[in-house]
C-alpha cells in the first residue's frame, strides 16, 4: 500500500497527504520509479512528494475503470442512487472545505480566501447541480408508422479519461467528474503535475460516499508519460482536456488512434470591448478582474482590452490606479488579491512575453518586472508585477499569443465595426466582454463576436448551470450545464417491428 504523509500548512492545518495512486478505491504505489514533488510558489520550497504514473499505471486504472463500469454495483445502480452518491461527496466537499483550500492554495498559489469562498464554492455547487441530473437523462419515443415503434436510449459513454489543469485543480476536476458520475461513466483522471496534492484527497472522499471501487481512479504523473498512455489507451472510449491549444493537438492526434471521443476546452485571447457609454467604474472594475484575478491564469482571461478613443485618457488612468492599488502577497495574507504564480517556468514565461513585448516597441505603463515581497522567506516566490501595456499593434505577440499571466493589452478603436473586426482578429474564441448601456448594442455586438461566451458588463461570469466551451482553436465541445450531459452520454436508437410487413 502506498504511504500517507503527516503534513502541516503554513496556516496550521495539519492532515494526512496521500502519496500514491487511487485505483479501485485503494491508494497504491506507482510501479515506475517516478515521482512529482510539488512546490509552494510562494517560496520554492517543497511541500509533498507524490508517486507519478507510469503507462503500465495508467493501464492498471484503466482496467480496473473497465471493470466497474460493467459490475453491476454501479451498471445496475438506479440513477437516483448514484446521484445521492453525489449528493453524499458534496456533503464532503463541504465538510473539508478548509482542508481542500489550504491545500490548493498552497499548491497553486492562489490566495487562501479565494480558494476557500470562490474555487470551493464552485466545487461544491458543480458536484450537487450534477447529483441532481442523475435521474433526470433520457430518450424519447419517435413515430414512425403503426408496424413500427422506435425509441432511443441515453447511455453512458463508458471509460473516460480526463485531464485536468492546474489553475483551478479542485473546480476543474468536478466540471469534469460531475456530469461523467451523473450518465454512470467510469473515469481516470489524471491532475496537473504542477499541483497533484488535492486531486488525491478527492479520492479520499470519493471512497468515503461510498463509490464502488474502481469508478473513478486518480493518477498523477507528467504528461509525457500518464497523460499520452491516458489519452492513448485503447479501452478509454472518451478523453476529455483542459489545458493549452498546443497539448490538445498533440491529444487529438493520439486519440485519434481508436476514433476517441473528446472535449477540448483550451487557450483564449478574449476580448473586452469598452464603448463610449459603458458605465466607467463598472468598466473599469471587471475589467481588471477579468485579466488579474487568478494572477491572470484564466483560459478566459479577458487580455485585450479595447477602448473607444474618446474616453480611453480617462480608462487608462482609472484602470492603472486599480491595478496598482491591489496587495500582492503570500496565500496566508487575508489581504492578498494577487498571489504567486503556479511555477518557475509559469513565471519565466510571463517576464520573458513582457520582454518580448518591450522589444517590438510597446510601452509599459506600470507593472513590467518581477516583484519581491518583504518577508525573507517569500525571497524565491514567483510574484510578477501586474502589468498594463499599450502603443501596440494588432500583429505583436503581446497582442496574439497567451500569456496566462497578469499581463493585459489596452488597445483603443474608432467605431463597432473596427471593434469587432479587430476582437474577431485572432485564432481563439473562448470568452468575450461588451461594456455599454445600450442595449441594442449589446445584443448585436454579441451576436458578431466569435467566442463560445459573452459576458455584457461584467467578465468572469461562470455557473455550473451554463454551458462553457469555446469556438475557434479555444476548444471542442461544451462543459457544465445541460450541455455537459450531452459530452458524456450517447443515443442508441431501438426499432421495433410490430408487425409482419417489410
Amino acid at each position: 500500500m502506498a504511504s500517507f504523509r503527516e503534513i502541516t500548512a503554513p496556516n496550521g492545518q495539519r492532515y494526512q497527504q496521500p502519496t500514491g495512486l487511487f485505483i479501485n478505491n485503494e491508494f497504491v504505489p506507482a510501479t515506475g520509479g517516478q515521482s512529482i514533488t510539488s512546490l509552494d510558489p510562494a517560496t520554492d520550497k517543497p511541500i509533498a512528494t507524490v508517486d507519478a504514473a507510469s503507462a503500465a499505471d495508467v493501464d492498471r486504472a484503466v482496467q480496473a475503470a473497465k471493470a466497474a463500469l460493467a459490475h453491476p454495483s454501479w451498471k445496475l445502480l438506479p440513477a437516483t442512487d448514484r446521484g445521492q452518491l453525489m449528493a453524499r461527496l458534496a456533503d464532503l466537499l463541504e465538510q473539508n472545505r478548509e482542508l481542500l483550500a489550504t491545500i490548493d492554495a498552497w499548491d497553486n498559489g492562489k490566495p487562501y480566501h479565494v480558494a476557500f469562498e470562490e474555487d470551493l464554492t464552485e466545487a461544491i455547487g458543480t458536484i450537487r447541480y450534477y447529483s441532481g441530473w442523475a435521474d433526470k437523462t433520457f430518450g424519447q419515443t419517435i413515430n414512425t408508422t403503426p408496424q413500427k415503434f422506435a425509441y432511443t436510449i441515453r447511455q453512458p459513454v463508458g471509460v473516460v479519461g480526463q485531464i485536468i489543469p492546474w489553475n483551478y485543480p479542485l473546480s476543474m476536476a468536478t466540471w469534469k467528474l460531475g456530469p461523467a458520475l451523473a450518465c454512470g461513466n467510469s473515469v481516470v483522471l489524471k491532475p496537473a503535475e504542477q499541483t497533484p496534492l488535492s486531486a488525491l484527497i478527492l479520492g479520499k472522499l470519493i471512497k468515503e460516499a461510498g463509490f464502488p471501487p474502481g469508478v473513478v481512479n486518480i493518477v498523477n504523473g507528467y504528461g509525457r508519460d500518464a497523460g499520452a498512455a491516458l489519452a492513448s489507451h485503447p479501452l478509454v472510449d472518451k478523453v476529455a482536456f483542459t489545458g493549452s491549444t498546443g497539448t490538445a493537438r498533440e491529444i487529438m492526434k493520439m486519440a485519434a488512434g481508436s476514433l476517441k471521443n473528446i472535449t477540448l476546452e483550451t487557450g483564449g485571447k478574449s476580448p473586452l470591448l469598452v464603448f463610449p457609454d459603458a458605465d466607467m467604474d463598472q468598466a473599469v472594475k471587471w475589467s481588471h478582474f477579468g485579466i488579474m484575478s487568478n494572477q491572470g491564469q484564466i483560459c478566459t482571461a479577458t487580455s485585450r482590452i479595447f477602448v473607444h478613443r474618446k474616453i480611453l485618457p480617462t480608462f487608462l488612468e482609472n484602470f492603472k490606479k486599480a491595478v496598482e492599488s491591489v496587495k500582492i502577497g503570500d496565500q496566508w495574507d487575508e489581504s492578498t488579491f494577487q498571489g504567486p504564480q503556479v511555477t518557475r517556468p509559469q513565471y519565466e514565461r510571463i517576464l520573458s512575453f513582457i520582454e518580448i513585448a518591450k522589444s517590438e516597441g510597446a510601452t509599459i505603463l506600470t507593472g513590467g518586472a518581477a516583484h519581491a515581497l518583504s518577508d525573507p522567506k517569500n525571497k524565491n516566490g514567483y510574484f510578477v508585477k501586474p502589468t498594463v501595456i499599450t502603443d501596440v499593434t494588432d500583429s505583436m505577440r503581446i497582442v496574439q499569443e497567451e500569456v496566462f499571466g497578469p499581463v493585459v493589452v489596452i488597445l483603443p478603436f474608432d467605431t463597432e465595426e473596427e471593434a469587432i473586426q479587430r476582437a474577431n482578429n485572432t485564432t481563439y474564441g473562448l470568452g468575450a466582454a461588451v461594456f455599454t448601456t445600450d442595449l441594442e448594442r449589446a445584443h448585436r455586438v454579441s451576436a458578431e463576436l466569435e467566442s463560445g461566451m459573452v459576458w455584457v458588463n461584467s467578465s468572469q461570469d461562470c455557473d455550473p448551470r451554463i454551458p462553457f466551451g469555446g469556438v475557434k482553436q479555444s476548444g471542442i465541445g461544451r462543459e457544465l450545464g445541460e450541455a455537459g450531459l450531452e459530452a458524456y452520454s450517447q443515443i442508441k436508437a431501438v426499432h421495433v417491428n410490430m408487425g409482419t410487413k417489410l
